[in-house]
């Protein structure tokens, strides 16, 4: 983690090499319990830099609970106005604080930020949400930032992820749920049932697909195997990744991780504390987003882009496959064994590479292929925690 010259440079990097940046912004609190934050800098609770006791909810005698915390989570007061775990709750419904934060964020876009990851938004609530954002400038990209909210399921109404799609794009935090009890996770015994993901989204109670960011984990869910799937998960958390790219629901996220033992591990660190560089070369950094599989499927979601899904397989259990129109088509094996498929492609005939097999993209096929016969029909088999896919642009020939 580096200074503001070094943020600068990654982005001005980033961007030439056609990469944006999102910012996870913690805009809702500063920080918690104790007098020494990252690095080691001293601080005082509630006085800092820019913001004093005046500019906090629970210094100014606004929160509602006993303690100063949220107390219950499906109390309005309490969620937008007290502490969450002991964070100190800035008030965001004030002049000074909204033009404090929109700076902030400004300064970022001013960098080439094309948006932000919005911690907690949950607790800020949505007007001051909208108040903050109505004060964003355009991005180095001719548009408004990216907005996407941090809200966590299980409250009524207005604290429900659905009430915050008014705000902006919300993390897909309930869908990531569903993910793990199709797939299951690690070390569950149970092998889950992917065949009820023939329904997955709205129809299955879930935020509109155009207003989430999606994902199987992310940084705070990947430490809670059971709930959630994580790189502990092995070939289920990589195969559910690959699945998620082909659904089409949400903007799809893909999460590198660390390892870790514990919960509360740290990533990499030296021994002052500073986390260290990543370095897909070490064991330390999981880096799944250069999985072979991984890379080829974001290449599958971005060439079939909007198309609809069709031609739906499953076998009831364990197995899916499905096109996209006629641009693309995936087969999905969660289960425990191979399983020999002879189904529809929607697909023209003709001979395909399979692209997660594809050992060295780009030099022509060099994995398996798969056969689509002139009804568009193709038998393949596909192995047990893996899948198999190709897009009409991996034709190698025609039959």
């Amino acid at each position: 983690m580096g200074n503001e010259d070094q943020f600068k440079a990654m982005v001005r990097k980033c961007r030439k090499a056609g990469v944006k940046v999102y910012v996870d912004a913690v805009i809702n609190h500063m920080t918690g319990q104790g007098h020494t934050s990252y690095g080691g800098v001293d601080y005082t609770p509630y006085h800092y830099e820019d913001y004093g006791p005046s500019d906090f909810h629970f210094t100014t005698g606004e929160c509602p609970s006993s303690d100063g915390g949220i107390q219950d989570f499906n109390n309005k007061l309490q969620v937008f106005k007290c502490n969450l775990v002991g964070l100190e709750d800035l008030r965001t419904e004030t002049d000074e604080v909204q033009a404090q934060l929109a700076a902030y964020l400004n300064k970022l876009i001013g960098y080439g930020v094309s948006g932000f990851r919005v911690d907690a938004a949950k607790h800020i609530g949505q007007d001051d949400l909208d108040a903050i954002y109505s004060r964003l400038n355009k991005t180095k990209d001719g548009v408004k930032p990216y907005w996407a909210l941090e809200v966590f399921g299980g409250s009524p109404g207005i604290l429900s992820p659905e009430a915050f799609t008014r705000s902006g794009d919300v993390l897909g935090l309930d869908a990531a749920k569903q993910i793990q009890a199709a797939f299951k996770s690690y070390p569950d015994a149970h092998i889950g049932s992917i065949a009820t993901l023939e329904v997955f989204g709205k129809g299955s109670g879930l935020t509109a697909s155009k207003k989430t960011l999606s994902f199987v984990t992310n940084h705070d869910t990947d430490r809670n195997p059971g709930e959630y799937l994580g790189h502990k998960d092995g070939a289920r958390f990589i195969l559910a990744n690959e699945w998620l790219l082909a659904s089409g629901y949400g903007s799809p996220q893909i999460y590198s991780s660390f390892e870790w033992e514990t919960r509360d591990d740290s990533p990499p660190a030296r021994s002052n504390g500073l986390i260290t560089d990543a370095d897909c070369s070490s064991d330390a950094w999981t880096c799944d987003h250069r999985n072979r599989g991984i890379v080829a499927m974001v290449k599958w979601h971005n060439y079939v882009g909007k198309a609809k899904r069709a031609n739906f397989y499953t076998d009831d259990a364990n197995v899916i496959a499905f096109s996209k129109d006629s641009k693309g088509w995936a087969a999905f094996n969660n289960g425990t064994a191979d399983k020999q498929i002879h189904v529809r492609t929607g697909l023209p005939a003709g001979t395909y590479c399979d692209i997660i097999h594809d050992t060295n993209p780009g030099t022509g096929c060099t994995g398996p292929t798969v056969a689509v016969d002139s009804s568009g029909f193709t038998t393949v088999t596909v192995s047990s925690r893996d899948a198999v896919a190709f897009t009409r642009a991996d034709r190698t020939n025609q039959n």
